[in-house]
């Protein structure tokens, strides 16, 4: 199953999850870009999302308000959906509308693939990106270990490239696979100290000595957290 939080306060772009993306609200376009890989489901805390949902016929589910993160969230919509432990669920953020099924369903594939090796399962995926792009702080960098296992994620330029020798650099792409057990785990830990110095959820796993899998891919989406982003998509996608 797919559950897209959608959280419709936002910092830097407030209600961006409703805002049109070629003539979709932009979680909606987010939804059915992906629904030919499962079932999708949208966990939010916005009565207005939910009627925007039921327009487009798309499942949604109502939540707290005061969830810190979108894995919380998903994890409530989870338990009101009465899933079993051994469901595999995606997280996919609102704010991707471009995101390739290709992608999704390669994670959805790894978890398969994985889950009956680990207690704990958590996948997610990266992709390489030049050093201009990775200057940005709005797009998250991960490192890996040589089994493609995430070591760091953070918004700063990482690793530093000390000897200028033209490194690669790869973006994290804001997709998690769990199966509902280690998503529950995941939820039951407290927020980590790193979590919310970076504002970064997934820091949580590693804080507690989890591992995440990682996969390469290949994309042209990005998450649209400004006004400025949602510009580039439209010149880029439209």
């Amino acid at each position: 199953m797919i559950i897209i939080p959608a959280r419709l306060a936002s910092t830097r772009f407030p209600n961006k999850v409703l805002t049109e993306i070629l003539g979709l609200p932009m979680v909606i376009r987010t939804a059915k870009a992906v629904e030919c890989v499962d079932n999708v489901v949208i966990a939010t805390d916005s009565d207005e999302v939910i009627k925007v949902a039921k327009e487009y016929n798309i499942n949604a589910v109502l939540t707290s308000t005061s969830h810190n993160s979108g894995t919380d969230r998903i994890n409530e919509a989870a338990s009101k959906l009465g899933l079993k432990d051994t469901e595999i669920i995606i997280n996919i953020q609102a704010d991707e509308p471009f995101i390739e099924p290709q992608i999704v369903q390669s994670v959805k594939t790894q978890i398969e693939k994985i889950s009956k090796q680990s207690d704990f399962t958590m996948v997610s995926c990266y992709k390489k990106v030049d050093i201009t792009e990775a200057n940005s702080p709005n797009l998250v960098k991960v490192v890996l270990d040589k089994n493609n296992k995430a070591l760091y994620f953070s918004r700063s330029l990482i690793p530093y490239d000390r000897e200028n020798i033209k490194i690669p650099y790869f973006a994290h792409l804001g997709i998690y696979g769990f199966t509902y057990g280690s998503l529950k785990e995941f939820c039951n830990f407290k927020e980590a100290p790193l979590e919310n110095i970076e504002k970064l959820e997934q820091l949580r796993a590693l804080y507690n000595g989890k591992q995440i899998d990682m996969i390469e891919v290949k994309s042209q989406s990005f998450g649209i957290d400004t006004k400025e982003d949602l510009q580039k998509a439209l010149n880029l996608f439209g």
